[in-house]
């Protein structure tokens, strides 16, 4: 068996809808777990006291790059199969700091928003409300924006193609920058502590 399933038709549009219903409920319950469902525990990275958020986000990446790069040379998964995202330099930067931006200041991004409505947070039901109407203005205004966000469109690729280097080496560097990363969070998490609430 070749994966991915769907793009292969082994299996339908709706066996496919109820395995992302499944996936993602499963994936809200890990972040309601890990306590992503608080804007208090989601926000205390930024005060560096608590890089819980940096340790789950970036334990997850690596496990995903490292599954797929292991089931690619096991000839299990097809990448060239795997759906990407076109690439648009410049609106995805932009887009990349308003939610962040949003991160700050609201305390979550759009999935622990809907982790911690479900958790019975009416700031969160207020943050799914806000970037809800956010995708609704930018819908609306899109015919006039389409060719600023396509400017800078380099297409569908992945960094082992940009860098000319093989999948492997990325992988590799990212295991690496997350044992680093990992280390100064506990580092940061040390020297800040005086900073958490009591």
């Amino acid at each position: 068996m070749t994966l991915p399933l769907y793009a292969y038709e082994l299996i339908s549009d709706s066996q496919g809808l109820i395995v992302a219903l499944l996936l993602g409920l499963g994936f809200g319950w890990f972040l309601e777990r890990a306590g992503f469902g608080s804007s208090c525990r989601l926000c205390a990275q930024f005060y560096l006291y608590d890089m819980t958020v940096l340790k789950v986000m970036f334990t997850a990446i690596v496990t995903a790059a490292v599954g797929l790069w292991g089931f690619s040379a096991l000839g299990v998964l097809d990448l060239s199969a795997v759906y990407l995202t076109p690439t648009s330099v410049g609106a995805q930067l932009l887009g990349g700091l308003l939610l962040g931006a949003g991160f700050i200041i609201g305390g979550y991004c759009p999935g622990t928003s809907v982790t911690a409505t479900a958790s019975g947070s009416g700031d969160g039901l207020v943050f799914i409300l806000g970037f809800a109407a956010g995708l609704a203005i930018y819908a609306v205004a899109f015919p006039g924006l389409e060719l600023w966000a396509n400017a800078n469109s380099i297409g569908e690729v992945t960094l082992p193609q940009a860098w000319g280097v093989p999948y492997g080496a990325v992988v590799l560097g990212l295991v690496v920058m997350a044992a680093i990363a990992f280390a100064v969070a506990e580092w940061s998490e040390r020297r800040f502590a005086h900073l958490k609430p009591r």
